[in-house]
């Protein structure tokens, strides 16, 4: 079936993991250490960005990247796997009350979550109504002439269920109601997502708008006639988004504090935006 012919690479996915490691004796900053970090696929491509930009003036400080979901980044945080936890939900929407209080939120930006689509489809289909939307990710829909586009098989790529855009995407995206899992194909590798919704024309999937902001290769599409984009994510005319954590167990010290604090800092701020992220401070709306 030619809709599946990028199942294997789908499927065979699994984590991300890059690390940045010391390189050199000498440090501006005379700082460190070793931080580890995990989770929000989303959020990854600032974290790997912002990593870099740290280590500018910090060389001596080792930083290990890891994918894997929200949920997972929460969890390997908590046991103590990992010094950061990356998340697109709160804690509390992923762990159980007394595992969240032990951990402190840092809210770093906002992320835009995006539905994409292939661009051969894209010359017949670019904008959806929600309830479209909904209707295609709940399987009521398998068609794309059900929605004004070509006699086509509908193929979804979803995320699993530890994936915390695929929270922020059925909460604000599909209003509560849940992805049909059966007949979809399922990863929480953003990558491997795009490609496979470029190979096969009839596939849709979502994710973060850093990932598409300068990528070719798949269409944004429109929800009631709202483009994804930071303009109209700061000013609420675009319904799905979500805030961005990097979660640690207790308040955090030494050379991962100096890292979060960079982070969230003036110095680093103009480059969030530059990655696809809105600036949390700038939104017009608030959750």
């Amino acid at each position: 079936m030619k809709h599946l012919k990028r199942l294997t690479a789908v499927l065979l996915a699994g984590l991300m993991t890059i690390s940045f490691v010391a390189c050199g004796s000498d440090s501006s900053s005379g700082m460190s250490g070793i931080i580890t970090s995990s989770g929000s696929s989303a959020l990854l491509p600032l974290a790997k960005d912002a990593t870099k930009e740290f280590k500018k003036d910090n060389p001596d400080v080792s930083v290990t990247l890891n994918a894997g979901g929200s949920g997972t980044g929460l969890k390997q945080v908590v046991d103590g796997s990992v010094d950061v936890g990356n998340s697109d939900v709160p804690a509390e929407d992923k762990l159980s009350p007394e595992l969240a209080k032990q951990l402190v939120a840092h809210k770093v930006c906002v992320v835009t979550i995006t539905p994409v689509i292939n661009n051969e489809l894209a010359k017949e289909v670019n904008n959806l109504t929600k309830q479209q939307l909904i209707d295609i990710f709940t399987g009521k829909v398998t068609n794309w002439k059900e929605v004004g586009g070509p006699d086509e098989e509908i193929l979804l790529i979803t995320r699993p269920k530890t994936s915390g855009t695929r929270a922020v995407f059925r909460e604000h995206g599909l209003d509560g109601n849940e992805e049909l899992s059966s007949s979809a194909l399922e990863t929480d590798d953003s990558g491997t997502l795009l490609q496979t919704v470029a190979d096969n024309k009839g596939a849709i999937g979502y994710v973060s708008l850093s990932y598409v902001i300068n990528n070719d290769k798949v269409s944004k599409l429109s929800v009631d006639g709202v483009e994804p984009s930071l303009e109209n994510t700061y000013n609420g005319t675009y319904p799905i988004w979500g805030y961005e954590y990097m979660y640690t167990k207790g308040e955090p010290e030494g050379v991962i504090k100096a890292y979060l604090d960079f982070i969230v800092s003036d110095t680093y701020a103009n480059r969030i935006e530059e990655q696809g992220y809105c600036v949390t401070s700038k939104m017009t709306v608030q959750r």
